[in-house]
C-alpha cells in the first residue's frame, strides 16, 4: 500500500483534463493509488468505503470519456464520489474529508465546478439529469447529461417515472447503471456475452446509422426494408436477453460492461454518446475492491467510522438507541402477531436485522422506496396489521405526502421509528435529522414521542402500540445513551428535576435533556436555581405543562431541530395563550441547512451544549 506522498500519478492530477493526458498503461498504477488514498482516508476520518471503491474505474472512464463541467455527471447519492472528488482538484484538501471546514463526504456544487447537484439521497439522479439533457437541446448544444446511479438505488420509483418520460424523446441522456449486486437478471449464453461486445463498440453504432441511411435512399422500398430489418432484430434481441425492459421504455441498452476494464468502460460511453437518444449503459462492479475486507463484507463497509486498516472494521455493534428500539419490538412482537417491520433497505442502519431473523413472515425490506413503504403500511393496518416503520429522519422527508393522505387521513394504526433524529454529524446537510418535526406536527391528529432514554424508547412504543390511535411518531437519536446523568426520566408525558420553585424554568426533549441536566448542575454549583421540564410526548404536549410555569419569570426552551415549525415555537404561543408573563426564549437551529461536523462541534456551535445554556441563562 503506498503512502500518500509517494503517489506516481495522484497528486498531479487537478482536473480531468491532465487525466486525459495518461497513457492507458498506466492508468491501472493511478487507480491502484487511488484505492489506497481512499482506505488511508475513510480509515481515519470514517465515510462510505465498499461504494467508493467498487467505482473508482468508472469515475476514470467517466471522467477519460466525457467533459465535465460541460458535459454534466451526477452522482445518484453522491456517496460514491470520492474518486471523482480526487480527480477534480480536491486531492491536496481530501486529508479533510467529512471534517469540520472540510471536503463534504458527498457530492457539493458549493465546492467545486465539477459537482453539479447537491446529492445525498437515491433516486434522483435520472430526473435531474433529464432535466440538464433538455435544456441541452432547447440551447442547441452537444453536451451530455449523465446519470451514475446503482441498482439498489434504481429500485426507488422516481427513476421510472424520469425514465418513462425521457425514453420517449431524443435528448442526450446518458444512464450508467452500475450494478454491484447482480441484481438484475444475467444475460444468457456465449452468444448474448458476445453481442454485448459488440454493441459496446462505436464501430458498431457507425455501422448501424450508415446501414440505415443506405437502405432509406432505396426509393420505394428502403425505409419498409429498414423498419423491417428493424423489427427483425428487436424480436432477436428479446430471444437471446432476458428482458428488453430498457428499450421498451425508449432507451437504447448497452451492456452489460465489465465496471472495472476502464478500455471497455470508456468504448461502451463512447459508442453511448453515439446514440441519438438516451442511452442506459449497464455496468457490473464489485463493491468493496481491492479490499478484501470490504469485498467480503461490503453491507459492513458501507459506512464505516475509524478503523485500522489492517485489522478491519468492526460489525457496529454494541448498545445504541436503535438496537434498544428492536429488541423492544421484537419483546413486544413475540407476544403480538399482530406486530410487524418494515424498513427502505435499512435494516441494519436501523438495527432490524434481528427482528427480521426472528419473524421473517412479519418483516418487510421494500427497497429504497420511503413512500411505498408508508402505502404499504396502510394496506397492512387496514388489514389488521400493526405495522412499524423504522426510518432515518432524514428519509422521513420523502414520504410526507403518504404520512398524511394514506396514513393520518385514513385513520390507520401506523408507527414511524424515526431514527437518527437530531444532528447526526459528519455526513452534512443532507442527512441532518432536524426537519421530521416542522414535517410531522402540522398532520392533523398525529401523536409525536421524544424519549431521552433507552427505558423511555420502550414505555413510548408500548403507548404507540397498544395506547394510541392513527398516526404515531417515535423519534429517537443516533448513538447511545450517556450514562453520567443519575435521574431517570419516568413521567407518563412529562417529567420534573431539580427546584420546582425555582422562577428560571429550562424545557427540552429527546436527548438534549442530558445536556439540560449537565446545565443544571453547572448552575446549581454557581447558586443558581433551575427547573427542568422534560418533555416525552411532545405532540401534543400535556395541557398541564403550562401550569408549571404561572410563576416563572424566564422559560428557556432548548430544541434540537429546526426552529421554524418546531415545538418551541408552537410551545411559546401555547405558554403565552395560557397566560405567561414573563420571558420565553427558544433556542436551536436557525433557517439554514446544517453542514458536517462533529454532533458534540454542532451542539456547541447551535447553543444547545450543557455550557452554552449555562451561560445564557446565567447571563441573561
Amino acid at each position: 500500500m503506498n503512502n500518500s506522498g509517494n503517489y506516481k500519478y495522484l497528486g498531479r492530477i487537478n482536473s480531468p483534463q491532465e487525466l486525459k493526458k495518461l497513457d492507458e498503461s498506466e492508468l491501472d498504477i493511478l487507480c491502484a493509488e487511488i484505492r489506497s488514498k481512499l482506505i488511508e482516508t475513510v480509515s481515519e476520518n470514517g465515510g462510505h468505503l465498499a461504494s467508493n471503491l467498487g467505482t473508482v474505474e468508472l469515475t476514470v472512464a467517466l471522467h477519460r470519456s466525457f467533459s465535465a463541467p460541460d458535459d454534466t455527471i451526477v452522482w445518484d447519492v453522491g456517496h460514491q464520489a470520492y474518486t471523482h472528488k480526487l480527480l477534480t482538484g480536491r486531492y491536496e484538501s481530501f486529508d479533510t474529508l467529512r471534517q469540520e471546514g472540510g471536503i463534504s463526504g458527498f457530492v457539493r456544487p458549493d465546492e467545486s465546478v465539477y459537482d453539479s447537484f447537491y446529492e445525498g439521497h437515491a433516486g434522483t439522479s435520472v430526473s435531474q439529469a433529464a432535466g440538464v439533457a433538455a435544456v441541452n437541446r432547447i440551447k442547441g448544444n452537444s453536451n451530455y447529461a449523465v446519470a451514475v446511479i446503482g441498482d439498489g438505488s434504481f429500485g426507488n420509483g422516481m427513476v421510472y417515472e424520469a425514465m418513462n418520460v425521457a425514453g420517449s424523446g431524443k435528448d442526450r441522456l446518458i444512464i450508467i447503471l452500475n450494478d454491484n449486486e447482480m441484481s438484475i437478471d444475467e444475460n444468457v449464453g456465449s452468444m448474448a456475452k458476445q453481442l454485448a461486445r459488440i454493441r459496446a463498440k462505436p464501430e458498431y453504432y457507425r455501422f448501424k446509422a450508415n446501414t440505415e441511411k443506405a437502405l432509406n435512399r432505396i426509393p420505394l422500398i428502403g425505409r419498409y426494408l429498414s423498419a423491417f430489418l428493424f423489427k427483425i432484430k428487436s424480436n432477436l434481441k428479446s430471444i437471446i436477453y432476458k428482458s428488453s425492459y430498457f428499450e421498451d421504455m425508449g432507451f437504447r441498452y448497452i451492456g452489460p460492461i465489465d465496471g472495472h476494464d476502464i478500455p471497455a468502460l470508456t468504448g461502451a460511453m463512447d459508442s453511448a454518446k453515439m446514440v441519438n437518444g438516451p442511452v442506459l449503459l449497464h455496468i457490473n462492479t464489485i463493491k468493496g475492491k481491492g479490499y478484501d475486507f470490504a469485498e467480503n463484507s461490503p453491507e459492513i463497509y458501507h459506512g464505516v467510522s475509524h478503523f485500522d486498516i489492517e485489522k478491519g472494521a468492526g460489525n457496529g455493534g454494541g448498545d445504541n438507541y436503535s438496537s434498544h428500539f428492536c429488541k423492544a419490538l421484537s419483546e413486544f412482537a413475540a407476544k403480538d402477531k399482530r406486530i410487524c417491520a418494515v424498513t427502505a433497505a435499512m435494516s441494519i442502519g436501523t438495527g432490524l436485522q434481528e427482528f427480521f431473523k426472528e419473524f421473517p413472515e412479519r418483516s418487510f425490506d421494500v427497497g429504497i422506496a420511503e413512500e411505498h413503504a408508508v402505502t404499504f403500511c396502510s394496506g397492512l393496518a387496514k388489514s389488521g396489521m400493526i405495522p412499524v416503520f423504522a426510518v432515518y429522519s432524514t428519509f422521513m422527508q420523502r414520504c410526507v405526502d403518504q404520512l398524511i393522505h394514506d396514513g393520518a387521513l385514513q385513520r390507520q394504526k401506523i408507527i414511524i421509528a424515526v431514527d437518527r433524529a437530531g444532528f447526526v454529524g459528519d455526513d452534512g446537510e443532507t442527512h441532518q435529522g432536524l426537519l421530521d418535526i416542522p414535517l410531522t406536527q402540522c398532520i392533523p391528529g398525529a401523536v409525536i414521542y421524544s424519549p431521552s432514554t433507552y427505558d423511555g424508547l420502550s414505555r413510548c412504543l408500548y403507548r404507540a402500540l397498544y395506547k394510541d390511535e392513527g398516526l404515531v411518531v417515535i423519534r429517537y437519536p443516533r448513538g447511545s445513551q450517556p450514562d453520567d446523568s443519575g435521574f431517570s426520566p419516568n413521567g407518563e408525558d412529562y417529567d420534573i428535576l431539580g427546584d420546582e420553585d425555582a422562577d428560571t424554568a429550562l424545557v427540552t426533549f429527546g436527548k438534549l435533556f442530558f445536556e439540560a441536566d449537565r446545565a443544571r448542575q453547572i448552575l446549581s454549583a454557581a447558586g443558581i436555581k433551575l427547573k427542568i421540564v422534560k418533555l416525552l410526548r411532545i405532540k401534543p404536549v400535556n395541557p398541564e405543562v403550562y401550569a408549571l410555569f404561572s410563576d416563572a419569570k424566564r422559560v428557556f426552551f432548548f430544541e434540537e431541530g429546526e426552529m421554524t415549525g418546531g415545538i418551541g415555537e408552537k410551545f411559546g404561543l401555547a405558554l403565552y395563550e395560557s397566560g405567561f408573563k414573563g420571558k420565553y426564549r427558544h433556542i436551536g437551529v436557525p433557517d439554514e441547512f446544517v453542514s458536517h461536523a462533529g454532533v458534540d462541534r454542532l451542539l456547541e456551535k447551535y447553543g444547545l451544549d450543557a455550557k452554552s445554556m449555562a451561560e445564557m441563562i446565567e447571563n441573561e
